[in-house]
């Protein structure tokens, strides 16, 4: 063997260290790369003034916002406390519950099996060819058979929280179905659609965190992998999103780099989901997070939220996981009633709107026309609940006409 090639066998043989450190930059993500001191600019100092007073008012302890223009992100900061007990301040990647914002991500793993042409919007859910036929036999109404899975993902299945929503009520269901434990995603289904439907499929909207359950199932059911595995492979790390996870219900559960969550001054204890009767706080025990699925369980920080919103907008900046058409049908405006496929409202005047709330966490992604992207998830609950978010909403608003001149025009999203 010649010098020179033993020689570059030699070089070549070394930069194998230098590719699998590159590696391991790309799985550990944004969160380990992105600080509040990148974003410490003098001439937005009185907006950090203002968050800061936000939070006074509504007694947050922690907060976390991202700022994008154009899929560039330009502005991330932690304000305030990820766990006050710990005296560890809040930084742009903490991971924290991020709730019903959860139902997008959700909405983006349907619209992969799509484009796969895995199942159809129309595909029946139920029904002897739907993709969850195996609960027929416990269907009493046979507007079940009218579901399809764009239904779902629109809210408009012909579910109905009148009695309760029966993912934040485990102990009415174990009593009412004479439940010993709390249900799983299969025991739920099964007792659920031996109910009729509160009208016919198609004909009305209801918010429904059973519905995306039921999508949930279906992703699992068509992919022939759990939800989370899906979900992480073919969405989330296509995205460059290393550091998403379906949370868990107690403080003890919480993942590296996760926030510890806080409730209202007045918030009295509550008893334990699963009937044991405990008392435990709200947020730490009074419901079964992990069992939300990808109805609200998804934990994560607001600067991977953004990267993954940044891969379904359709702009060119960052390239998207999905088509342009199922990007088109995901964020197209019907009409004032109808949500949009995984965002909660997508409004005639361009702007995409998706919120999500439970006890401890409130979290808001606005997406407007000229580009930008506000994403805003606190760790505290107040005393407005889901309501909360249009304040939040309404900061943002003040925030863009006073400070947008004021962004940077950097990519944090590059620093890698």
């Amino acid at each position: 063997m010649s010098r020179v090639l033993t020689a570059l066998i030699t070089i070549i043989i070394s930069l194998f260290p230098l590719f699998g450190q590159r590696q391991r930059e790309e799985v550990t993500g944004l969160n380990s790369t992105i600080y509040n001191s990148m974003s410490e600019i003098p001439a937005l100092r009185p907006m950090d003034n203002k968050i800061d007073s936000f939070m006074r008012r509504w007694e947050i302890q922690g907060a976390s916002l991202a700022i994008m223009r154009g899929d560039s992100l330009v502005y991330a900061k932690g304000y305030g406390w990820a766990d006050r007990e710990k005296g560890e301040r809040m930084q742009p990647g903490n991971i924290m519950r991020m709730a019903s914002v959860s139902k997008l991500i959700t909405a983006i793993g349907i619209m992969t099996l799509h484009e796969r042409m895995q199942l159809s919007l129309e595909t029946p859910v139920f029904g002897p060819f739907g993709i969850l036929n195996e609960y027929d036999k416990y269907i009493r109404d046979d507007n079940y058979y009218l579901i399809t899975v764009e239904d779902l993902l629109r809210h408009s299945a012909g579910f109905t929280q009148r009695g309760g929503d029966p993912m934040f009520s485990t102990r009415d269901v174990m009593r009412r179905y004479g439940l010993i434990t709390p249900p799983d995603s299969d025991m739920l289904t099964r007792c659920l659609v031996s109910s009729p439907l509160a009208y016919e499929p198609g004909t009305w909207h209801e918010y429904s965190n059973f519905g995306y359950l039921l999508l949930s199932m279906i992703i699992e059911k068509v992919s022939g992998m759990s939800y989370e595995d899906y979900i992480q492979k073919n969405v989330l790390n296509k995205a460059g999103c290393y550091d998403f996870h379906i949370g868990g219900i107690y403080y003890e559960d919480r993942f590296p780099g996760e926030v510890r969550y806080y409730g209202t001054r007045d918030d009295r204890p509550i008893p334990e989901y699963n009937g044991s009767g405990q008392l435990v706080p709200r947020w730490y025990g009074g419901n079964n997070i992990t069992a939300l699925s990808g109805a609200g369980a998804w934990v994560g920080s607001t600067i991977e939220l953004m990267r993954l919103v940044a891969s379904v907008d359709g702009r060119l900046g960052v390239k998207d996981i999905l088509t342009p058409f199922s990007v088109f049908q995901m964020t197209q405006y019907i009409d004032e009633d109808s949500y949009g496929l995984g965002w909660i409202d997508t409004s005639e005047d361009g702007v995409w709107t998706r919120t999500g709330t439970l006890s401890g966490t409130s979290a808001l992604i606005k997406y407007y026309p000229d580009g930008e992207c506000w994403i805003m998830i606190t760790n505290t609950s107040t005393w407005k609940g889901p309501r909360f978010t249009r304040e939040t909403a309404g900061l943002f608003t003040k925030l863009r006409s006073r400070f947008s001149p004021d962004l940077p025009r950097k990519n944090l999203f590059r620093i890698r």
